[in-house]
């Protein structure tokens, strides 16, 4: 799949560090897309997954992150409720406005589906939202625990057990989902809707998905998902849920997840600090949005290339294409070509193929061409003094001038 995925961390509305993942499509970004979870799930379970990896390939980035006490995200479950839920949800939000570009998609698995529903309002970029099995009162998820309301009711809070796990449920919660009226939020949407449900979903009834359908506004869609079950464990109906949604929304999106280019750099690059971690740093090229961190050995996230990385991506990719392009003026038929660049610092001493006149620690970058199909020799010989003529090869080995201003 022709994405990639990083990780990521932002701080939810009870001031904790929550825990995210943003799938990145390898080429332009669409747009992006916020990703809400099941009740009780994370971020990693397998629909969520699934269907952000495959609207990822389609050029649609997807943030999802855990809420706050789930998964590997800090905070304590049993102070969260369902309106703490649609705060994580914009905070999300906030972190991808500021550091990326406003989700325009919003989808929900569940009662995360409700959760978006609630938050679109307060998220005034997202142009399209879609649910998936999602309940139409944020209090149906009290069923999933309705042998324990008594105690909740009397204690004031309990341990329940859903699927497998132990939550502690506290009258709060009750309380705050009682208090929703989430056919309001639908009837006031005022954004295109789409509904996936399963007939035969035995956790959420299909009359859920009747009850939302009815009371949105056009644009609106209902898409039945046949025999699927409420998780979408199998891989087959996430893919098709991610490939009616990615299709679907392109009426919606605005084409380009791209923030406008800084008037300060037009044309340029743009490098600055994402808050995550010690070293994560947004880069910013045109329409093009990437991370660069450090391994965690130093320190970092590893959830992006260093900084020497991006050098040796920039003398790789030159090497590529400076051969491609002799290939194409000398009329030769030339197989992939794919170039390796590894980097280490070295005593000039020590290094025999460095040149002279260098002295102490320096950078060695060292290429290797490899060209699919059969090369002659002589052929071979002139790919590799084409190579030393590659832009970036002749700028790392005279050096440049580097003037650096602070701006106000």
């Amino acid at each position: 799949m022709n994405t990639q995925t990083h990780k990521i961390t932002f701080t939810g509305s009870q001031n904790e560090e929550l825990a995210a993942r943003l799938e990145m499509p390898l080429g332009a970004v669409r747009a992006y897309a916020l990703f809400a979870h099941c009740f009780t799930c994370t971020k990693d379970i397998f629909a969520a997954a699934r269907i952000a990896g495959e609207l990822a390939a389609q050029g649609i980035a997807v943030l999802r992150f855990d809420f706050t006490g789930l998964g590997a995200s800090k905070g304590d479950f049993a102070n969260t409720n369902f309106s703490s839920n649609v705060q994580d949800l914009v905070a999300a939000a906030d972190f991808l406005r500021d550091s990326y570009a406003a989700p325009e998609l919003l989808i929900g698995h569940s009662l995360g589906g409700a959760a978006v529903l609630a938050a679109a309002s307060e998220i005034p970029e997202a142009s399209a939202v879609a649910t998936i099995g999602a309940p139409a009162d944020a209090d149906h998820v009290v069923h999933n625990f309705a042998a324990d309301l008594d105690k909740i009711r009397t204690d004031g809070e309990a341990d329940v057990t859903l699927a497998g796990r132990t939550f502690k449920i506290r009258q709060q919660f009750l309380d705050d989902v009682a208090r929703q009226n989430l056919m309001q939020k639908v009837a006031d949407l005022k954004r295109a809707l789409i509904v996936f449900h399963a007939p035969r979903d035995a956790t959420v009834g299909i009359e859920n998905a009747g009850a939302i359908f009815q009371a949105a506004k056009h644009p609106k869609t209902f898409v039945s998902l046949d025999d699927a079950d409420h998780l979408l464990t199998r891989r087959a109906d996430a893919i098709y849920v991610a490939d009616v949604l990615g299709a679907w929304a392109s009426r919606y999106i605005s084409g380009s997840g791209a923030a406008p280019a800084s008037e300060d750099h037009p044309g340029g690059v743009v490098v600055r600090e994402t808050g995550n971690g010690k070293f994560q740093q947004q880069v910013l090229s045109g329409s093009h949005r990437l991370i660069a961190d450090e391994p965690v050995d130093y320190g970092g996230l590893d959830s992006g290339p260093s900084p020497y990385d991006f050098v040796a991506i920039a003398l790789g990719a030159c090497t590529s294409m400076t051969l491609r392009m002799y290939a194409e003026r000398k009329g030769l038929e030339l197989g992939q070509i794919s170039v390796d660049v590894g980097h280490a610092k070295v005593h000039a001493k020590d290094c025999i193929d460095c040149g002279e006149g260098r002295e102490g620690r320096i950078d060695r970058f060292e290429r290797r061409i490899r060209v699919v199909g059969a090369v002659d020799s002589e052929t071979a010989d002139k790919l590799l003094e084409i190579a030393d003529k590659c832009p970036v090869h002749r700028t790392l080995e005279k050096g440049a001038a580097v003037v650096t201003k602070l701006s106000g």
